[in-house]
């Protein structure tokens, strides 16, 4: 059965229907074009979302990288390599809210 989207971005999409749907097509083709796979977009993109600290989005990439088949370990890792390039107060922050959804078993 599928996730249903957070009911933030639901709302989005109800108000804004043309650019989420913009936004979607625009995903798709870029988690197409190349060879990466579906785990390794997930863990590169809930590290982008860490970076810029973005709580929500860290929450969204942990479910779909756990989706895509990364397990914890790997997930936290990819949080945890940014420490040095993004500082630690945000890697820290980042691994909490990993945490979140880990603990939960979103």
């Amino acid at each position: 059965m599928a996730r249903e989207p957070h009911g933030h971005y639901l709302k989005l999409k109800e108000r804004h229907p043309e650019l989420i749907a913009a936004v979607e097509v625009l995903g798709a083709a870029a988690q197409t074009a190349g060879p990466l796979e579906a785990k390794t977009i997930h863990l590169i993109q809930l590290a982008a979302a860490a970076a810029i600290r973005s709580h929500g989005s860290t929450h969204s990439h942990t479910i779909r990288a756990l989706e895509a088949g990364a397990t914890p370990e790997e997930i936290r890792h990819a949080v945890i390599v940014l420490t040095s390039t993004v500082g630690f107060p945000t890697a820290a922050a980042a691994l909490s809210w990993v945490d979140d959804v880990l603990e939960r078993g979103y």
